[in-house]
């Protein structure tokens, strides 16, 4: 029984879920149509993607890329900011959670060789901008996050297209991080930093499959390669390079989905929910989308609203901003609150204040600015 509790706990939106997945079907039971519930090509992709990912983190490569940005840091700005950059900018390549899992346990690291004083005085500032950083900086690219590869797809959007509609919010959301970075880093008030050198080797060869296997993902998202050719490809040079990393895929995000979508398949054949649904979101997705992110998360709000509106744009800006607020928001931010936790359990409240206050001031200003791009 306590097994059973502590995964619930730790997979809350999966079992959330499955429990709506096995409650629809009891008003719509299982037939054929179920199959066509079911966006293969979402799954297969983002299977591929968390697969290879996985194959850059085990050899190292972000880690040999941050350490060789740290060595260069002369102050306590450019450290604040690099921290912070690292999660921006990365996470529109290994999407949110991936970047906060690389990048702010190295954070942590960093900030406590700096001693006990600066580091209680940096670590919570630091850890909520890295966090609202991979949040951000992911809404760029469709492979960023979850949502936005499902809802790319779903939309049948180019990828400038895509690029052209949230770069707007990215390139504010850019300078706000950089303001912010800049006024923590100067309260520091360090000037001189030494980090010791490490030399640390890669394996070339991996590096290369894993890259490949890589750009093989880009070019099916972007529909030049189909995604059966490239599901084929990662299962074959993921077991070559290390099939190990097959045990690192977030199976349970992949559960999520395929329980999303037979929830949302099943509630689209009932007239009387999917007319209601369908008269609060049309017209409302962004705000639909923000409000609902705040309570159940911004992927499961994804999965949900779009088979209730054709409007699948808004729905990806609204599911963007929406990552911001609360903690579960977005889910990648539990991965944040967990490192401090680990840290310093006592530091947990004070961080949770930060990091609320800190996501409402970025919520509020990109809505303002959303609202003044369609008035």
């Amino acid at each position: 029984m306590k097994k059973i509790i502590a995964f619930i706990k730790k997979e809350t939106i999966l079992c959330v879920a499955v429990l709506l997945a096995v409650i629809s079907s009891c008003f719509v039971l299982p037939d054929k149509k179920y199959i066509s519930y079911i966006d293969v090509r979402t799954m297969v992709i983002l299977f591929c993607l968390m697969a290879v990912v996985a194959g850059f983190q085990k050899i190292g490569v972000f880690h040999i890329i941050a350490r060789k940005l740290l060595e260069r840091v002369n102050g306590g700005c450019q450290l604040v900011l690099i921290l912070v950059m690292l999660c921006f900018f990365f996470s529109m390549l290994i999407t949110n959670d991936v970047a906060l899992i690389t990048f702010v346990p190295l954070g942590i690291q960093v900030l406590g060789m700096l001693g006990e004083e600066r580091k209680k005085k940096l670590l919570i500032p630091v850890v909520v901008l890295q966090t609202i950083a991979a949040n951000l900086g992911s809404m760029l690219t469709p492979i960023g996050n979850p949502q936005n590869l499902y809802l790319y797809a779903r939309a049948d959007m180019k990828g400038m297209e895509f690029f052209k509609l949230m770069i707007p919010y990215s390139t504010l959301a850019l300078v706000m991080l950089s303001i912010w970075c800049i006024i923590i880093g100067r309260k520091d008030g360090a000037k001189q930093m030494a980090f010791e050198r490490k030399g640390t080797l890669i394996d070339r060869k991996k590096l290369v499959g894993w890259s490949i296997l890589f750009f093989l993902c880009i070019a099916t998202v972007a529909g030049k390669i189909p995604y059966t050719w490239t599901f084929g490809g990662v299962v074959a040079g993921g077991f070559f390079l290390d099939k190990k990393i097959f045990c690192k895929v977030d199976y349970a995000l992949l559960g999520t989905f395929l329980g999303f979508f037979v929830f949302i398949g099943n509630m689209g054949r009932m007239e009387v929910f999917r007319n209601g649904l369908e008269s609060v979101i049309n017209g409302n997705e962004v705000i639909t989308s923000i409000v609902a992110s705040q309570v159940i998360s911004n992927v499961p709000t994804a999965l949900l609203l779009s088979g209730f509106t054709q409007d699948i744009k808004s729905l990806i800006i609204g599911t963007n901003l929406g990552g911001l607020g609360t903690l579960i928001a977005s889910m990648a931010s539990l991965i944040s609150f967990r490192y401090i936790g680990a840290d310093d359990k006592g530091k947990r409240l004070s961080y949770l204040r930060y990091f609320t206050i800190a996501n409402i001031f970025f919520l509020a200003i990109l809505f303002f600015f959303y609202m003044m791009n369609i008035m």
